[in-house]
């Protein structure tokens, strides 16, 4: 079938072994996933599924309609984490829940418990009717939530129990929405997402025909009712139709997960236009609309990107969900084109924007990520600190099913390559022209940039190892021009073969090897590490006169009780700054010492208590 032009190695093939990301991996199976379980107990989340199938007696309890999305997602982490490590206990509780997902659901393939318990008592959200009030209710983001979990439980167990339950919504919806019924649009997106998912494992085509059916309906804003955000149609991108849009706008994780979708539809139809799209939307976004941090949408009002350069520290948004969306956008771009510059971009928003969300003990949340903190604004939704749980918890539970999932995005293959994107510590089975090749990866990263990767072949093969350079290891930093390093010469990346020294073209975003590789053949890129001084667009206001510090991919930040004075008046001056390991310190850090003040990883931030916060420090004369 027409797919991506390369093949992501799949997340059941990859094994994670490293100090920091195996860790972060298995707090997510132990602490995270029970976690969150719990909660949807406690909140109701999951006697909703009981009292829609009729088992308990009671009305829908949750502040939102769309609360079913959290249990799909708990679902769906707790499957990849099934696939990196088995848990019988958590593989029945998973049975036993399904069964209870499965007999809420309607005759006719409807699942949406908010109306399933009481047609006649809904929320106000939900409209009056099915589908009536989509901008809304969540009906269709219930639904891609549902197949995503769905896909993940099948791929990583081969049990259809859950797949059966999306695929009787998806032909549903299939049946409801289209040329010949109803043009509408959901006001979240992911859906899109999730029909291509079940594409994939079904092959049935009216599946993605629907998923590209519902991006199309969006930029009719014109002939629709008036709704909530009718001031502002771009809030839900239904301000153009997808194919014109250029800019991105409104909603941080709506567009982000909308961008996936058009990726998927742009690979598996295929559809140059969306790819067209979404590539000139992602120059604009690295241009001028992302943080450093990698985190996305700027304004608290409607979680939304601002404009142009307006980036603000202390009143960032920069959503933990949307730090998801970025990441899963990215890597399907990079699918689509096989340029490292979307790992890069994927690489920095990882390990800064989008892990901070998760305290280093597994159990508390950022849903919000700012660059600058006073120890008192209660940006966190009612929190100056990190919290475990939300009124509206998609960002806990969007952790929960991401973090497990990574393994998938550490490999990739095309016409006779083998990537190595992401650098961790693993052990994969992969396959290249009919060949089995075992990959074992070794290495420290984050904090040390030697990467060992070696061999071992079923046989002899002729084939092509693109290895990642970087971009921050060539003085570069996300390929958008928005940020820069005061001193761009870091030293230059080095790769050996065997202990043979090979050519690594500057400037390049991948180093390639093409030769017979045959049992225990090994590459070890060596990356320098010095600590860079970065500066912002003068266009960003708040950042002028300003520098923050990066080493490898990991953004700095300080705190304030890591400083002898206040968090306006740190310096790191050139030439005074110095790396620490420090293994007993949040876990086991790098840290980088100036005169007064010690910085830290800005993913580590508010894991003592909260308190003051800076990324961007005042520049040095």
């Amino acid at each position: 079938m027409t797919d991506y032009p390369i093949t992501p190695v799949h997340f059941r093939k990859v094994f994670l072994t490293d100090s920091f990301w195996l860790p972060r991996l298995e707090t997510n199976r132990t602490v995270t996933i029970p976690s969150i379980f719990r909660k949807c107990e406690e909140y109701g989340r999951i006697d909703n599924f009981r009292r829609a199938a009729g088992r308990v007696p009671g009305p829908y309890v949750g502040q939102m309609p769309f609360e079913d999305t959290d249990v799909y997602k708990a679902i769906e982490g707790a499957s990849y984490s099934l696939a990196q490590k088995p848990d019988p206990q958590l593989e029945a509780y998973l049975d036993s829940l399904i069964q209870t997902i499965a007999a809420a659901q309607e005759p006719d393939g409807y699942l949406y418990t908010n109306r399933t318990i009481d047609p006649g008592h809904v929320h106000p959200f939900a409209g009056s009717s099915r589908w009536s009030n989509l901008v809304m209710s969540h009906e269709l983001y219930n639904c891609g939530h549902l197949y995503d979990a769905a896909s993940a439980h099948f791929l990583a167990t081969g049990s259809r129990a859950l797949l059966e339950v999306a695929l009787r919504s998806a032909r549903l919806v299939r049946g409801v929405f289209g040329p010949e019924g109803r043009h509408d649009m959901c006001g979240h997106q992911i859906v899109e997402m999730g029909l291509a998912r079940l594409y994939r494992i079904t092959q049935d085509r009216s599946l993605l025909e629907t998923a590209r059916f519902l991006l199309e309906q969006r930029g009719r804003h014109e002939s629709r009712p008036l709704y909530w955000y009718a001031d502002d149609p771009g809030y839900c991108q239904d301000h153009l139709p997808v194919r014109e849009q250029r800019e991105a706008v409104g909603h941080a994780v709506r567009a982000a997960y909308m961008y996936c979708g058009m990726a998927d539809v742009a690979a598996l139809l295929p559809d140059e236009a969306y790819a067209s799209a979404i590539k000139a939307i992602w120059r604009e976004v690295m241009q001028s609309k992302i943080y450093l941090t990698g985190g996305i949408g700027a304004r608290h009002k409607g979680e939304a990107f601002g404009s142009a350069y307006e980036l603000p520290n202390l009143g960032a948004y920069a959503e933990t969900c949307a730090a998801i969306g970025s990441v899963m956008w990215n890597h399907r771009l990079f699918l689509l084109t096989g340029e490292s510059k979307y790992i890069d971009a994927l690489e920095q928003t990882l390990y800064n924007g989008l892990l901070s969300g998760v305290s280093l003990r597994g159990d508390e949340f950022f849903y919000v990520n700012p660059l600058e903190s006073d120890g008192e604004y209660q940006f966190n939704h009612g929190s100056a600190g990190r919290r475990p749980w939300f009124d509206v918890s998609c960002c806990p539970t969007g952790l929960c099913r991401f973090i497990p999932s990574l393994p998938g995005m550490v490999y990739a293959s095309a016409d006779s390559t083998l990537y190595v994107n992401l650098f961790m510590a693993s052990h994969a089975d992969v396959e290249v022209d009919g060949v089995r090749i075992g990959v074992v990866q070794e290495t420290e990263y984050p904090w040390d940039g030697t990467v060992r990767v070696t061999l071992h072949p079923e046989r002899a093969i002729h084939m092509r190892i693109s290895i990642r350079i970087p971009g921050w290891s060539r003085g570069e930093i996300m390929g958008g021009g928005l940020y820069r390093f005061e001193d761009p010469s870091q030293g230059r990346p080095s790769l050996l073969l065997n202990g043979t020294p090979v050519e690594v073209p500057p400037g390049e975003g991948y180093a390639t090897v093409e030769r017979e590789w045959d049992e225990g053949d090994q590459l070890v890129l060596s990356l320098p590490m010095p600590v860079g001084r970065i500066v912002a667009h003068e266009r960003v206001v708040e950042d002028r006169g300003k520098v923050a510090l990066q080493r490898g991919p990991i953004v700095y930040c300080v705190e304030g009780r890591d400083a002898d004075v206040p968090l306006s008046r740190v310096v790191p001056a050139k030439g005074e700054l110095r790396v620490a390991r420090e293994p007993d310190l949040l876990g086991g850090i790098v840290t980088v010492g100036g005169r007064g003040f010690k910085a830290i990883p800005y993913h580590a931030w508010a894991n003592r208590g909260p308190g003051p916060m800076r990324v961007w420090l005042r520049g040095s004369p």
